[in-house]
This record gives structure tokens, sequence and C-alpha cells, in this order.
């Protein structure tokens, strides 16, 4: 998927939390159409310009990869715990901040933000990046099998 594709999957409708969800979707099981009303209300930081709908996305997807299912899987819910900081540390590393309004530098929740945002085309060309990104530090968690990231909190 590149930049191009994704910002299509806006103009068609589809924002950030679903895109990332989707993507992972088959690998986890889930059809592509239950995924995406999955994450339908995510986009937008829920709406309200708080968390990334990408991040949001991404920690649907650590959830369903690695998440501990009730008070009786313990193990499961550190590695999960584990996984999502992961994810967070690198994406601070990236973009500094997980807050959508932090990120489009402007509050996505007021008529007046959304339309800046819109007028300067910020959801058409900044927050694709912010999907791929997400997917990108997906990807590599999972590749890596985030056994040196595990190692390092270890050692703290």
């Amino acid at each position: 998927m590149d930049k191009e594709q994704v910002a299509g999957l806006f103009m068609r409708g589809q924002d950030c939390g679903q895109v990332v969800f989707e993507h992972f979707a088959e690998e986890l099981g889930i059809p592509g159409e239950e995924a995406n009303r999955l994450a339908a209300a995510f986009g937008g930081g829920s709406g309200m310009g708080e968390t990334c709908g990408a991040v949001i996305g991404a920690m649907m997807v650590i959830g369903m990869r690695y998440g501990h299912n009730g008070p009786d899987d313990m193990e499961h819910r550190e590695v999960l715990m584990t996984k999502r900081a992961e994810f967070i540390e690198k994406w601070k590393e990236k973009r500094g901040s997980c807050m959508c309004c932090d990120l489009l530098g402007d509050d996505i929740s007021t008529p007046e933000g959304l339309g800046r945002i819109l007028e300067a085309g910020i959801m058409f060309t900044l927050c694709p990046e912010l999907v791929l990104d997400a997917i990108s530090i997906l990807d590599s968690m999972e590749e890596n099998h985030s056994e040196d990231f595990i190692a390092e909190k270890a050692e703290e």
C-alpha cells in the first residue's frame, strides 16, 4: 500500500483507523467489512482530536495479535503491555505524539479546525503517511518478534 492508495481510501470514506485495521484483517482472521465496522468510530482522534485513529487501529491489531481474554490470562496481558509500549515508543520516536490534534496541528473536532485541516490538504497528505507509519511499525514488530525490545525493557 502506498500514500496515494491510502488517500484514495480516505476519499471513498474510510478513515485512518479503518485503513490500518483492515490492512491486517485477513491475518487476524476478520472479514474486511467487519474490521471496518469495528474501527469506524476512531477517525479524527475518535472525533475529538485525541488519540490518532491510526494509533487506535494499531492498538486494535496489537490487541488481536497479543491480547489477553480475561482475568485468568495474565501471561498474555504482560505480552500485550510490552507490545503496546513498543509500538508507542516507536511511534513517538517517529511522530512525537499520539494525539491527533498535535499531529495535524489543529483541532479536527471543531468545524473551524476541520475546515483549516481540509483547506491545507492535511488529510490527504499527512494522514496517509501516519497510516503507513502505523502499518510499518506493526510489520516490523511482527517480523522481528520484538525480541530486542523485550530484552531491552527487561534490562531497565
